[in-house]
């Protein structure tokens, strides 16, 4: 028993690596065709050292490619000693991933030419995003800026978004003084949409609902819940601070497409009952199957 079990887990553990390699060849392609296809041609730029790379190719007409593989390198030397190990491993395989496929796929916006900046803007940040997305909903980063952040948290408890976005700000600031304010105007475009779509797939498109409800019938409704929207339902003990009576609150997850089906039970069964909605990011547990692996 204890042998078969032993060959499960190292079983899952090859799925997993198979699962992230897979993810990180095709996140790190779609972002290499936002850049060659949609920023590059379009005097675009892009956030961490992707952005930089581009503001080295367009200085000096050296491939991004190259130079996100060489701004790369110190990177990883500091961040290998000082974030953990698989998340700097899987870090500098994405890193290579991106650069190569940044490399081959380089030149492609002469056989798709678009002409327009805001298409542009707005395409390429589909792509980036849906491409970082997938890379973070399997746990892997793009490499670069990504170690620097993990770095800055673990040493400093800076905030992982902050350190992005004050990065961020400092190259695009650079890129309006080299190229102008327009250009970096549809590059903040770009970024908007690409982070908004790295939400929505990093979290999934259908987001769930945390509910609670204080109602004087709590059964009926719990049956109700359990019963036509196939979701558990927990009680917890609470007190009502001007009655002071004992309450049973109930506490559900459902999914979004759920909710009016769950107001028209509560309505139809205890119409005075107060009832919370909130959107949740993240939900682990039977019922829901979690974001990443």
């Amino acid at each position: 028993m204890s042998g078969k079990f032993i060959q499960r887990i190292k079983s899952k553990k090859v799925e997993v690596v198979f699962r992230k390699l897979f993810f990180i060849v095709l996140g790190n392609l779609l972002c290499s065709i936002a850049f060659n296809i949609f920023f590059i041609p379009n005097k675009l730029l892009s956030g961490g050292v992707g952005g930089l790379g581009i503001l080295i190719q367009y200085l000096t007409d050296i491939p991004a490619g190259i130079s996100v593989f060489i701004l790369n390198i110190p990177i990883f030397i500091i961040g290998s000693k000082l974030v953990d190990r698989e998340f700097a491993i899987f870090g500098f395989i994405s890193m290579l991933a991106f650069s190569s496929l940044l490399t081959i796929t380089h030149g492609l916006g002469r056989y798709f030419i678009i002409d327009d900046i805001l298409l542009a803007s707005i395409f390429g940040g589909v792509f980036n995003g849906v491409g970082m997305g997938l890379m973070f909903r399997n746990r892997v980063s793009q490499g670069g800026f990504d170690i620097v952040a993990a770095i800055m948290r673990r040493k400093y408890d800076v905030n992982i978004g902050t350190a992005l976005m004050t990065v961020n700000t400092i190259i695009i600031s650079i890129s309006s003084l080299l190229f102008g304010y327009k250009s970096a105007m549809y590059t903040l475009i770009a970024m908007y949409i690409g982070y908004r779509i790295l939400d929505k797939v990093q979290t999934g498109f259908n987001v769930k609902k945390n509910v609670v409800i204080v109602s004087d019938k709590p059964e009926e409704l719990a049956n109700a819940i359990i019963k036509e929207l196939n979701r558990g339902v927990t009680f917890l003990e609470g007190i009502g601070g001007y009655t002071k009576e004992d309450k049973k609150v109930i506490y559900c997850i459902v999914m979004s497409r759920q909710t009016a089906k769950l107001k028209d039970i509560v309505d139809e069964i205890d119409p005075n009952a107060f009832l919370t909605i909130n959107e949740v990011v993240e939900v682990k547990g039977k019922g829901f199957q979690s974001f990443g692996i």
